[in-house]
C-alpha cells in the first residue's frame, strides 16, 4: 500500500520515498503555559518545549529499512540529516528513534521513526555528554574513539563493520541484542556526515537491522 492514514484519519498525500509529518499525539508541543511558580526548592517546574514528528520509511506499508535498497536507506538519513539540520536550530535537543510494534506503544503500523525535538537536555544523554567531557579533559582524546580503537584490537564484540562504521555490542550492554553503532572517525555531529559516510552507514543498516 502507498497510502498512510494518521491516527487523526488524515490522509497523507502520495509520495515516492520518505514522508515526513507532524505527530498527531506529540509528547511535546511548541506552545506551552509556564507553570506556576514555587519557592519551595524540592518542587520547581520549568516548560518543555518541543516538536514531535514522523518519518514514513517508504511507500509500502510491508517493508521494513532492511528489506529496502541501499539509495531507499540512504534517502532515510538524509531526511534524518535534513531534520536534525532544521530542528537544531530551534531547540537543545533532537533524538531519532524507532519503536515498533504494539507491545512498544506502537500505533501505526507503517514502518517509521520518530524526532523528539525539545527545549531541554534529557538526563541519559546529559550524564553521558558529561562522562565524555570529563574524559576528554584527562585524556585529551574523545572517549569513543578510544573505545573504537580497543575494540578493534580486542576483536571480542564486533558484529559487522565496514570503511567507515563499526557495530560492536558493547561492554556496557543491558540486553543481549543491544548493538552500538560508532563511526572509525571523529564526527562531532550527526549532520556532519559526509555523503560517502552516509551511504555506507546505509550499508551497516542493511545488514544489522531486522
Amino acid at each position: 500500500a502507498t497510502l498512510t492514514v494518521s491516527n487523526q484519519f488524515q490522509i497523507t498525500p502520495v509520495y515516492k520515498s520518505t514522508c515526513t509529518f507532524n505527530n498527531d499525539f506529540p509528547a511535546l508541543l511548541k506552545d506551552v503555559p509556564s507553570p506556576p511558580k514555587s519557592e519551595d526548592p524540592l518542587f520547581q517546574m520549568g516548560p518543555a518545549q518541543g516538536e514531535c514528528r514522523v518519518i514514513c520509511f517508504h511507500p509500502k506499508s510491508n517493508i521494513t529499512l532492511p528489506l529496502m535498497t541501499i539509495d531507499e536507506i540512504r534517502a532515510v538519513i538524509d531526511r534524518w540529516v535534513e531534520e536534525t539540520n532544521s530542528l537544531g536550530t530551534k531547540y537543545l535537543w533532537v533524538q531519532i528513534f524507532e519503536n515498533r510494534g504494539d507491545i512498544m506503544g506502537c500505533s501505526n503500523p507503517h514502518p517509521h521513526c520518530q524526532i523528539w525535538a525539545s527545549s531541554f537536555f534529557p538526563n541519559e544523554p546529559r550524564i553521558k555528554d558529561f562522562h565524555q567531557k570529563e574524559y576528554f579533559k584527562e585524556h585529551g582524546r574523545p572517549l569513543l574513539m578510544d573505545y573504537v580503537a580497543k575494540e578493534l584490537e580486542k576483536k571480542e564484540r564486533i558484529v559487522i563493520q565496514n570503511s567507515d562504521w563499526l557495530v560492536v555490542v558493547p561492554f556496557w550492554a543491558m540486553w543481549p541484542y543491544e548493538t552500538m553503532v560508532l563511526p572509525k572517525t571523529h564526527l562531532q555531529r550527526f549532520t556532519d556526515l559526509s555523503k560517502s559516510q552516509r551511504t555506507s552507514l546505509a550499508e551497516i543498516i542493511k545488514l544489522l537491522g531486522i
